[in-house]
C-alpha cells in the first residue's frame, strides 16, 4: 500500500492495533507497534529496520530496540490475533506446514545447512513450521515456532567416538540410530566432513545461543512435534481446529497421527505412496493354541502392502471424478474455472512399528483418499484421513485440497509484507517479527473481507 491507501484507512488500523496490541504495558509500546505494522504494509521492496525506518520517517534504532530489548509479550499479541482471525473467517480447516528462510552467515539464530522444501534442496537457512487457519476465500497464521536443527543444540553433539548412545537429546539419537546410509556397493558412506573433537562443538554451539539469545529449553525436535506442541498451546487459547491437513512431511509420521488422534483433532493429511496399510476388513488372528506355552498374541501375519499397491489392487476405473471448488481462472474450456479431478477412497487400516493398536491388536480403521489422474499409470497423490466413515467423497477432497491456502499465506507474507526481511540476530527478535508480520496480513485481509473495493486490496 502507498501512503494515500494507508492513510484512507488510518481509523480502521488504529483500532486494529489498539486491539492487539491491548496487552502492551506501555503507551510507547503500543505506539511503536503501530507503526511497525505501518512499516511493514507501506510499499518497497525491502522490510528490514533501516528502509522501514527511512519510509516511516523515523530512527531505525526505535523499530530495533522495540523488537529486540523492549519488554512486550508477542505470544499474547499472537494469542488476541489468533482469536481475531478465527472470529473473522470461520476456518473449515487448519493447516499445518513450515517455510524456509535464506540466510547469509551463520548468527542468525537457528540459521544451518539443512534441506528447505521451499528452496527444493539444502541450503544455509532457517526454517520456521507455522499454523493457519483458512477458508477457500481467506486464511491467516494462528502461531509460529522456529525450528532449531541439530547444529544449535550442543545436547545433539555425540562424543569423539561417535557412537550415538553418547547423544544427549533423545531425538537425535533415535535418528543416529536408524540404519546408516549404505553406497552402491552396500558400504556405509564415508564421512566427508572435517573431524572436530566434541569439546570444541559443544562451545561454538554454546557460544551462538548465547549470542542469537535462544532460550535453554529450546532444543532440536522434530518439526511434527513443534506442530503438537503449537496445538497444545492454541488449546489453551480456546481455539480448536475443525479438521487439519498437512502435507506428507508430518502426515507420514505415524506419532504425529497418533498425536493428532489423542487430541481428539480431526485429520486429513498428506502421506507417500509406500507408507503401509492393511485394507479394512482385514484383522489379525492368532495360531490355534497347541496346549504348551503361551497362547499367540493376535496379530497381523502377513506384511501390510504400500498404499500403491491397494490403489493399483482397485484399478482406475474405480475412481470418481470430483469437483471440489470453483477457481479464479476460467478459459474457454472451463468458462467456471471448476476444480475438478479423479479419486479413489478406500477404508485402512495404517500399519507399522509407531502406529498404536487396540488392546486386541486392531489396527486403527482410516481412509486412504488416492488422486488418480486419467492417463497416469498410478496415483499421483495420497491423504490418509480419521475422517467418520461416512464422510462424502467430495468433503474428503476438499478438505485434503485446501492446504493450498497456505502458499498463498507465505506468499503474502514474505513478498508483500517482509516476513523474511528480518536481518536481526536475536531468537525474540525473529519471533516478534513475524508475529508482527502475521497481525498485518490480518489486517488486510479484514479490509479484503470487509470492504474489498479499498484501495490497494486485490
Amino acid at each position: 500500500m502507498d501512503e494515500r491507501e494507508l492513510a484512507a484507512v488510518r481509523a480502521q488500523l488504529e483500532e486494529f492495533a489498539g486491539e492487539v496490541f491491548a496487552g502492551l504495558p506501555r503507551s510507547d509500546q503500543r505506539a511503536t507497534g503501530l507503526r511497525y505494522l505501518r512499516g511493514l504494509m507501506l510499499d518497497g521492496q525491502r522490510k528490514s529496520m533501516q528502509p522501514m525506518g527511512a519510509r516511516l520517517g523515523v530512527d531505525y534504532q526505535q523499530l530495533q530496540q522495540f523488537l529486540t530489548s523492549s519488554t512486550w509479550d508477542a505470544v499474547g499479541v499472537r494469542r488476541r490475533a489468533a482469536a481475531k482471525l478465527t472470529s473473522l473467517i470461520e476456518p473449515a480447516v487448519w493447516v499445518v506446514d513450515d517455510t524456509g528462510f535464506p540466510k547469509d552467515g551463520k548468527a542468525s539464530p537457528c540459521v544451518a545447512r539443512q534441506y528447505s522444501g521451499t528452496l527444493g534442496k539444502v541450503a544455509n537457512c532457517q526454517i520456521a513450521v507455522s499454523v493457519h487457519a483458512a477458508t477457500e476465500a481467506a486464511s491467516g497464521v494462528l502461531d509460529w515456532r522456529l525450528f532449531v536443527p541439530e547444529a544449535w543444540d550442543e545436547t545433539c553433539v555425540p562424543g569423539d567416538d561417535g557412537s550415538p548412545a553418547s547423544v544427549a537429546n533423545p531425538h537425535a539419537k533415535r535418528l543416529r540410530e536408524k540404519d546408516a546410509t549404505l553406497d552402491e556397493a552396500g558400504h556405509k558412506k564415508p564421512q566427508v566432513r572435517k573431524k572436530v573433537p566434541a569439546a570444541e562443538r559443544i562451545a561454538d554451539i554454546t557460544r551462538r545461543r548465547a549470542a542469537a539469545r535462544v532460550p535453554d529449553d529450546e532444543r532440536y525436535r522434530p518439526k511434527w512435534m513443534l506442530a503438537l506442541e503449537m496445538l497444545d498451546e492454541l488449546a489453551e487459547w480456546g481455539q480448536h481446529p475443525p479438521v487439519l491437513v498437512a502435507d506428507a512431511g508430518y502426515g507420514q509420521v505415524a506419532e504425529f497421527r497418533d498425536g493428532l488422534t489423542g487430541r481428539g483433532i480431526r485429520y486429513i493429511v498428506a502421506v507417500t505412496s509406500t507408507t503401509t496399510a492393511y485394507r479394512a476388513d482385514v484383522e489379525p488372528t492368532t495360531v490355534p493354541y497347541g496346549g504348551r506355552g503361551r497362547p499367540s498374541a493376535a496379530r497381523y501375519r502377513d506384511p501390510a502392502p504400500a498404499l500403491k499397491a491397494l490403489a493399483l489392487a482397485e484399478g482406475h476405473d474405480a475412481t470418481t471424478r470430483v469437483r471440489w471448488r470453483t477457481g479464479t481462472r476460467t478459459s474457454g474450456d472451463n468458462p467456471t474455472g471448476a476444480m475438478t479431478g479423479h479419486f479413489l477412497a478406500l477404508r485402512v487400516r495404517p500399519a507399522g512399528r509407531h502406529v498404536h493398536r487396540d488392546d486386541d491388536g486392531l489396527l486403527p480403521e482410516r481412509w486412504l483418499l488416492a488422486e488418480w489422474p486419467p492417463g497416469k499409470d498410478e496415483p499421483t497423490d495420497y491423504w490418509l484421513s480419521d475422517l467418520p466413515a461416512d464422510t462424502p467423497l467430495r468433503d474428503l477432497v476438499a478438505a485434503a485440497k485446501a492446504r493450498w491456502r497456505i502458499e498463498h499465506d507465505y506468499r503474502e507474507l514474505k513478498t508483500g509484507l517482509g516476513m523474511d526481511h528480518f536481518e536481526g540476530r536475536s531468537w525474540i527478535g525473529w519471533h516478534r517479527h513475524v508475529t508482527l508480520a502475521a497481525a498485518a496480513q490480518l489486517f488486510l485481509t479484514r479490509l479484503r473481507l470487509t470492504n474489498p473495493k479499498v484501495a490497494g486490496q486485490t
